[in-house]
C-alpha cells in the first residue's frame, strides 16, 4: 500500500468517541472513573486513548503519578476536544437547525448598564438571529469551554496560554467595593480604600470571580483564613449583605445588581479593569466555525458605547 494512502487510512480511524473518552478522562481524574462514567470496560477506554494519542503523536495523560493528570499537550488538547465535541452537539441538536443563535456568554455582571441597549438594539437591527445572553460561572464566560461564540470577559480572567482567541477591547471600569448597607463603612464619607476593606473578611468568587487577595499588598492583606468563599455572584451578594464579608467587583456589579443589603463605593488605588469581547478565531485554530455574526456584534457592542459617550458627554 502506498505510503499516502496508509497516512490517510490511519487518520480516518479518529472519531468522535475517542475526544469523547478523553474528556471523560479529563474529566474523572482517572480511567477507572471515567469507564463507569461511558459504561465501557477500563481496557477498552485504555485502548480508546492510546489510539487517540497514536494519531496525534503525544502523550496526553501523564500515568507516572499515583493520580492521573494531563500533560501540557493534554491540557492543550482538552480545549480543543471540548470545542469540538461541543460544535457536534450542537449541530445535531434539531432545536439549533434555524435560525442560529448567537450565544453572548458572561462570568457575572454582562455589558453593565450598556446589557440592556445592547440586546434591544441586536433585536432591532438582527431579527433574524437570535442575541442569547448565557451567564456561564468560568472565568471566560464559557467561551473556552465551548459553551458560547462570544464571551464578555474582564481581560485579568483570559488564561495567559489560551491559543486561538481575538479581543476587542470595549472600556474600562472602574473597581467599587461592596459592604453591608448597615456597617460604617457604608456610612464613611468618600472612597474606601484596600486598607479600610482588609479589617474584615473578603468575599471571593472562587469560580468566575476577578477578586483574589493579590489584590492588597502584602503587608495590608487580608487573613486568607477568614475569606468567604463563593461559587457565583448571587451567593457573594449574599454573604455581603448578611454582615459575613465584604467585597470587590467593578462599576458593572454595581450597575447590574443592586441590592438592598449592599452597598457600592468608590475603591480608591486600584486600577481600571479592562471590559472585552473575546471570541475565537476562525477558521483556523478554533476546533469549529465561528458565528457568522460576531463582527455585527462587535460594530454593534461599539455603537452602544460611543452613544452613551454622546448622551453624557
Amino acid at each position: 500500500m502506498p505510503l499516502r494512502q496508509r497516512l490517510c487510512s490511519v487518520r480516518m480511524t479518529v472519531e468522535l468517541r475517542h475526544l469523547r473518552a478523553f474528556l471523560a478522562i479529563a474529566e474523572a481524574g482517572s480511567v477507572t472513573s471515567a469507564a463507569a462514567v461511558l459504561r465501557i470496560s477500563q481496557p477498552a477506554l485504555s485502548r480508546t486513548l492510546r489510539q487517540l494519542e497514536q494519531h496525534l503523536g503525544v502523550r496526553l495523560v501523564d500515568r507516572t503519578t499515583h493520580h492521573l493528570e494531563l500533560t501540557t499537550d493534554g491540557r492543550r488538547f482538552r480545549e480543543k476536544a471540548a470545542v469540538a465535541v461541543a460544535a457536534v452537539n450542537e449541530a445535531l441538536d434539531p432545536a439549533r437547525l434555524h435560525p442560529w443563535p448567537l450565544r453572548l456568554g458572561h462570568a457575572w455582571s454582562a455589558f453593565g448598564r450598556h446589557t440592556t441597549p445592547l440586546l434591544r438594539r441586536w433585536k432591532e437591527t438582527f431579527p433574524e438571529t437570535p442575541l442569547e445572553l448565557l451567564r456561564v460561572d468560568d472565568r471566560t464566560g464559557g467561551l473556552l469551554s465551548g459553551k458560547v461564540d462570544v464571551a464578555l470577559v474582564r481581560a485579568q480572567m483570559v488564561p495567559q496560554d489560551a491559543e486561538g482567541l481575538l479581543g476587542e477591547w470595549l472600556c474600562n471600569e472602574s473597581r467599587v467595593a461592596a459592604v453591608p448597607a448597615d456597617s460604617e463603612l457604608a456610612r464613611k464619607e468618600g472612597a474606601l480604600t484596600l486598607e479600610d476593606l482588609s479589617r474584615h473578611p473578603i468575599a471571593l468568587n472562587t469560580v468566575s470571580g476577578l477578586t483574589t487577595l493579590d489584590l492588597w499588598p502584602e503587608e495590608i492583606r487580608p487573613d486568607a483564613s477568614a475569606t468567604v468563599r463563593v461559587a457565583n455572584t448571587d451567593d457573594w451578594l449574599g454573604a455581603i449583605a448578611a454582615g459575613s464579608a465584604v467585597g470587590t467587583s467593578t462599576s458593572a456589579t454595581a450597575e447590574m445588581h443592586p441590592h438592598p443589603g449592599v452597598v457600592y463605593r468608590p475603591l480608591a488605588g486600584t486600577e481600571d479593569v479592562p471590559l472585552m469581547l473575546f471570541w475565537r478565531e476562525t477558521p483556523m485554530g478554533s476546533g469549529r466555525p465561528g458565528h457568522p455574526a460576531v463582527p455585527q456584534l462587535v460594530e454593534l457592542a461599539l455603537d452602544v458605547l460611543a452613544e452613551d459617550a454622546r448622551g453624557t458627554g
